[in-house]
This record gives C-alpha cells, sequence and structure tokens, in this order.
C-alpha cells in the first residue's frame, strides 16, 4: 500500500485543484512522494490537453486593475465548471495572466498568450494549469482602457464565486467623482454604446432596417413609415446607449444628465460577462 494519508490527498487537493480519483492514482504512482505526484499529475495532464479541445470552458472569472489611476486592464479566465472558478489556484494562476497583460500591455488574447510569464509564456500557464486541473482552461477575453480617470468595477452574481461580471470606465477628471456609480450603472444594465454617435452605421442601419419592415407589416401608411421609425429608434437608444439609459441609482434622469450635471464625460467603457 502506498505511503499516504487522506491528510496527504487532502493537501495535494487543495495545492493542484486536481480531483480527489487523481490525486490518488498520482500519490499511489509516487509510492506517496509528493513532489513526484505532483510531477504525474502535470504530465497526466498535458497529454490530455488534445482531448479537451472539444469541450466547453464557459465558467471562471473575471480580474482586473488599475495602474495609476489612468490605465485599466480586464481578463477573463475560463474553465469547464464553477467548482473550478473558486479554486484558489485558478484565482491566482487569473491574477499571474492580469499582471502579464498590465505589464506587456497586450490588448488580444493571442498576443497575451505569447507574452513571457514564470513558466515559459502565457500560453504555457494555460496549459499546465489545464493539466493540473483536468479541464479546459482559456483566457477569454482581455481589455486595456485609458483615460485622465479609469474606474474598476468587479460584480460577484453569487457570494460563493469569484467576480463574473468585471466593468472598465474611462472618464475626464471630472468624472471621477461618479465613477464608480456608471460603472456599477453598466454592470446592470448592460449599454452596447457609448452614445449614438458610437453606434457603427451598420449595427444602426440594421435595426433602421428591422423596424421599418416591422412597421410596414403594422400596415402603417409607407409616407409616415420613416418619421415613425425615427420615434422608435428612440427606444433603441434608450436600451443600448449608455448616456441615453435611466441612471440605476435615479431612474428620473438618464446617465448622460447625471453626467452633464457634474460637469463630466464618460470617454470609453468596457463590460465582460463570464461565458458571454
Amino acid at each position: 500500500m502506498a505511503n499516504y494519508t487522506a491528510a496527504d490527498v487532502k493537501a495535494l487537493r487543495e495545492q493542484t485543484g486536481a480531483g480527489m480519483m487523481d490525486v490518488k492514482k498520482a500519490l499511489d504512482e509516487a509510492n506517496g512522494d509528493k513532489d513526484k505526484a505532483i510531477e504525474i499529475i502535470r504530465l497526466s495532464g498535458l497529454k490530455s490537453l488534445s482531448k479537451r479541445e472539444d469541450r466547453t470552458a464557459s465558467a471562471g472569472l473575471v480580474a482586473g486593475t488599475v495602474v495609476d489611476g489612468k490605465v485599466g486592464v480586464m481578463v477573463e479566465a475560463n474553465a469547464e465548471t464553477d467548482f473550478v472558478a473558486k479554486n484558489d489556484k485558478f484565482i491566482a494562476f487569473a491574477d499571474k495572466v492580469l499582471a502579464v497583460a498590465a505589464e506587456s500591455g497586450a490588448t488580444t488574447v493571442e498576443a497575451l498568450l505569447e507574452q513571457a510569464s514564470e513558466e515559459g509564456t502565457v500560453k504555457d500557464l494555460v496549459d499546465n494549469m489545464g493539466a493540473v486541473i483536468g479541464e479546459k482552461i482559456e483566457i477569454g477575453k482581455v481589455a486595456h482602457l485609458e483615460g485622465e480617470h479609469v474606474e474598476l468595477y468587479l460584480h460577484q452574481t453569487s457570494a460563493d464565486l469569484p467576480a463574473q461580471v468585471g466593468v472598465l470606465v474611462a472618464t475626464d477628471a471630472a468624472g471621477a467623482e461618479v465613477a464608480r456609480d456608471v460603472a456599477m450603472h453598466i454592470a446592470a444594465f448592460s449599454p452596447l454604446y457609448l452614445d449614438r454617435d458610437s453606434i457603427p452605421a451598420e449595427d444602426l442601419e440594421k435595426e433602421k432596417s428591422t423596424l421599418t419592415k416591422l412597421t410596414l407589416q403594422e400596415g402603417k401608411p409607407e409616407h409616415i413609415v420613416p418619421k415613425i421609425v425615427e420615434g422608435r429608434l428612440n427606444a433603441f437608444y434608450a436600451d443600448n446607449c449608455l448616456v441615453d439609459q435611466d441612471f440605476a441609482r435615479d431612474p428620473s434622469k438618464t446617465v448622460g444628465e447625471v453626467l452633464k450635471e457634474h460637469g463630466a464625460k464618460v470617454t470609453a467603457f468596457v463590460r465582460f460577462h463570464v461565458g458571454a
């Protein structure tokens, strides 16, 4: 019988995040040698990476940081299950990836994976985490945002999970006072655009085309359809443009009106939601 105890199994599970049967199998093979068992878990996991390629990593967390109050960075790290997402090893892994993203300035996942890390590259870090954990691990998104003031808000949708929603908001200097409230609003109301001018032309044309077809199907006279469509576009703006949305903390005002009261301006924002 291998020379290890239930406490050894528990300790190794906590250290690696691997499943109980994987830990026991590794300890059996290593005859109770903890360091050798860790290496066995890692090598076994690396060999099975290709088998996990067709699996879905839709759980995970969002990690973020703000450097000098002016540069915000967020990463979404994905796993297959919430069990792994809340594992201390996975959280520490996400923090390492975030640190590389902040230092390197990488703005795409592809560029981030190529960056150097303590285990070679970030891709190596991802592969090694997947090998130990036994799940498909991915970096889903990365974002950099700069401004006179940048605010980070991370939201836990469940008390026993790490942040599932992350928001970065860039404002002018005057916006610092309301930036956190705006970030919390974005987390809750998921605007797609900053304002009407930032809507891509193709998105706007698609919405106009859809509204035109719907209005014609309702039997409205063709000559008044454009006016009706313009009116209905206001509802689209109110649903999807940050400055047109009713402010979460005071729905009697829009976000734009609140910003105007403070002489402030939002210049950009990014919202991540795990798996979305």
